[in-house]
């Protein structure tokens, strides 16, 4: 697993919020779902974002694909003057700015959204519910709101995406699910790579031949009982060597990063799966739930099972609206 395989492992297998807006202007929506991550792109027509806090509005046109990134609201129009009409809650919930539902309303379809069947604004819509703590690292290194240019791309995936949203086949939402990923991926990547860009300082880590191997073996093994000798004897490098081009490159010391994705791995487990403590305190790499107890308290503030108590809340409000 690599730094950006990280972002994807997590509740949003689970099934992500897809669907197709066909709007006729002047039209606006306010988008409170506090979502973590949403990718928006334009098959026909122009759509403006309008950030709440500091940001100028951003022109979407075909073919471009921008990546909101939460839970700060923002809103979504014909115009960046138009006023909201419709607002957007957590769980994809559909209401006026009174709070009176409007989901039935603007149902066109399957996955299909909006005030008009032949609207002359189309656009794709994927959101990531749930904001998994493995994400983090990277949900942190992303701006309010980012833009890809339709030039700046040569992935197929929109296209692909677009014909299979509004499709109602057996599986067809861990489809939606994989396409939603591959499109994140190949975004994510084209944003660190273009010139100028400041990818975090983990990321470029991972294209070092020792430091990116030694990321590789933490993620993809994070039980097993490391210490920095076993690691430097598996890159083929000293210890000392290891510790300090590891510490120059990511941030922090090889063992502190293993602390910090281990903990990351047992706050996604606690929230999403049932297990029990002492069992996500094995995944993980922890021999004794006390000492695994202790060291997620440390960090997160609460005790693995209070995290679990107050994470089942929001769990449940984001939920997709049936």
């Amino acid at each position: 697993m690599d730094a950006l395989a990280g972002l994807l492992d997590g509740p949003r297998a689970r099934g992500a919020f897809l669907l197709r807006m066909v709007m006729e202007p002047p039209w606006s929506v306010r988008i409170e779902d506090r979502a973590p991550l949403c990718l928006m792109s334009m098959t026909a027509g122009e759509a403006w974002i309008v950030p709440t806090a500091a940001g100028e509005p951003v022109l979407l046109r075909p073919g471009d694909l921008a990546i909101a990134r939460g839970p700060e609201p923002y809103t979504v129009a014909d115009l960046p003057g138009t006023a909201p009409r419709t607002r957007i809650g957590p769980g994809g919930t559909c209401t006026t700015l009174r709070g009176e539902p409007l989901s039935r309303s603007m149902q066109l379809g399957v996955r299909t959204w909006g005030n008009a069947p032949d609207g002359a604004a189309t656009m794709l819509v994927g959101t990531y519910l749930l904001d998994g703590e493995i994400s983090r690292r990277l949900l942190d290194a992303l701006p309010p709101l980012l833009l890809l240019p339709a030039d700046g791309r040569s992935s197929p995936l929109l296209t692909l995406l677009d014909g299979e949203i509004a499709r109602d086949e057996p599986g067809q939402s861990v489809v939606l699910d994989r396409l939603l990923d591959l499109l994140l991926i190949d975004a994510l990547r084209t944003w660190f790579s273009r010139p100028g860009a400041k990818a975090p300082a983990w990321y470029r880590a991972m294209g070092d031949p020792v430091v990116g191997q030694a990321l590789r073996l933490l993620q993809n093994e994070p039980a097993h009982p490391w210490t920095v000798a076993a690691l430097a004897g598996r890159t083929g490098v000293s210890r000392a060597g290891l510790a300090r081009r590891f510490t120059e490159l990511v941030g922090e010391p090889p063992m502190a990063y293993l602390t910090g994705w281990r903990l990351a791995m047992a706050a996604d487990l606690l929230r999403e799966t049932d297990a029990t403590v002492e069992a996500v305190a094995r995944k993980v790499g922890y021999s004794q739930a006390f000492a695994f107890s202790t060291a997620f308290k440390r960090v997160r503030g609460v005790g693995p099972q209070d995290y679990r108590t107050r994470a089942l809340p929001e769990r449940q409000q984001s939920l997709p609206d049936s």
